[in-house]
C-alpha cells in the first residue's frame, strides 16, 4: 500500500508520484484522485467530470480558468445531460437554458409574467394553476442545486 499525498498543480503531482514505489520496489503508476479541499462548486465539478488521474489537469485548469457560470454548464451538460468532458468546448457553447429559481412553480409564474402563454388579462391570472403548468414544465426542465443555489434549467 502507498502512502497517498495531496498537490496542488499537476506539476507537483508529477514530481510527488515518480517518488512512489510500491511493495515490490517498482513505480506506482496508477492513483486514486479525490477532490478535498475546494470551493464547492469546484466540488460538483469533479464529481460531474469523474475526476481521475487522466483528467485532473485539465480540471485543475478549467476550475482556475472558467467562472462561476461556465462551471454550472458543464455540471449540467456533463453530469446531468450525458456530454463528455472536453476542456476545449466553450462551456457557453451548451444549448442551456438556466434559471436562478427556487420551483418550477416560480417559473411558471415567471413565463405568465413574461407573456410566453400569450397577454392574460389581470382578472383571469388568479384563476391560473400554477402548479399544473409547473407540472407540465417538469417534462422539459429539471431543478438541481450547485453551490447552494437553486437552478432550474433545459438542456437541449
Amino acid at each position: 500500500m502507498v502512502r497517498g499525498f495531496s498537490f496542488q498543480s499537476a506539476d507537483e503531482f508529477f514530481d510527488k508520484s515518480h517518488r512512489h514505489q510500491d511493495r515490490f520496489g517498482q513505480p506506482v503508476e496508477k492513483f486514486e484522485i479525490q477532490f478535498i479541499d475546494g470551493e464547492e462548486l469546484d466540488a460538483e465539478l469533479a464529481k460531474a467530470i469523474g475526476l481521475n488521474q487522466a483528467n485532473f489537469a485539465d480540471f485543475l485548469t478549467c476550475a482556475e480558468d472558467w467562472d462561476t457560470d461556465q462551471k454550472t454548464r458543464v455540471i449540467i451538460a456533463v453530469g446531468e445531460g450525458g456530454y463528455a468532458f472536453d476542456p476545449k468546448v466553450d462551456p457557453d457553447s451548451y444549448n442551456i437554458d438556466l434559471y436562478q429559481l427556487d420551483s418550477l412553480r416560480e417559473l411558471a409564474e415567471l413565463f405568465i409574467d413574461e407573456g410566453l402563454f400569450g397577454d392574460i388579462p389581470e382578472r383571469l391570472s388568479c384563476y391560473l394553476d400554477y402548479d399544473a403548468i409547473a407540472r407540465d414544465l417538469s417534462f422539459d426542465y429539471r431543478e438541481i442545486t450547485l453551490g447552494g443555489t437553486n437552478l432550474i434549467y433545459r438542456l437541449s
